[in-house]
């Protein structure tokens, strides 16, 4: 769709008449708050996906979904009648359509990145008053430090004494 340019007008007219025409003249109950997401094109022009979601609808029950899907499968051929009649094509593209399930997993996704920012937050808020289970330093100890100290000297004594031999 996205190489030719006169499918996306096509598609972009399929989805003003689709929508405009559920929302005025389309008075079946099943159709309530049946929103036009997406349309596409096949670059032929024959077939166009129509893309729709349920909005208002709270859990987006699946028996609602097939019956919108049904009323959609019956007002088809309406429909078609109209874009046919504003597209002014030869041949006017065969309707399907298809549920959108992009927003409902974008609303997951939501729910799931709320979650891990509230964890987030709650372990900040955790780390303000905690403190090192050990020495600042874990990995110094104060036996090291007297090892380091007693062992430099004589090895830079015998550097020294090796600089004067070989003069």
């Amino acid at each position: 769709m996205a190489g030719n340019p006169r499918a996306v007008r096509i598609a972009a007219l399929i989805q003003r008449v689709v929508a405009s025409a559920l929302e005025s003249q389309m008075h079946d109950k099943r159709l309530a708050g049946v929103t036009v997401t997406e349309v596409r094109v096949t670059n032929d022009l024959q077939i166009a996906k129509i893309y729709w979601t349920q909005l208002g609808r709270s859990g987006h029950e699946a028996g609602e979904r097939k019956r919108a899907q049904q009323a959609l499968r019956q007002a088809s051929g309406r429909l078609r009648t109209l874009v046919g009649a504003r597209a002014d094509l030869r041949l006017t593209p065969t309707l399907r359509f298809i549920y959108d399930e992009v927003p409902a997993e974008a609303t997951e996704i939501e729910d799931v990145l709320t979650a891990a920012r509230h964890r987030d937050e709650a372990m900040a808020k955790a780390r303000v008053n905690a403190s090192y289970a050990g020495d600042p330093d874990p990995y110094r100890h104060d036996d090291e430090e007297e090892a380091d100290g007693s062992d430099s000297a004589p090895d830079e004594s015998a550097a020294e004494d090796a600089d004067e031999a070989d003069r």
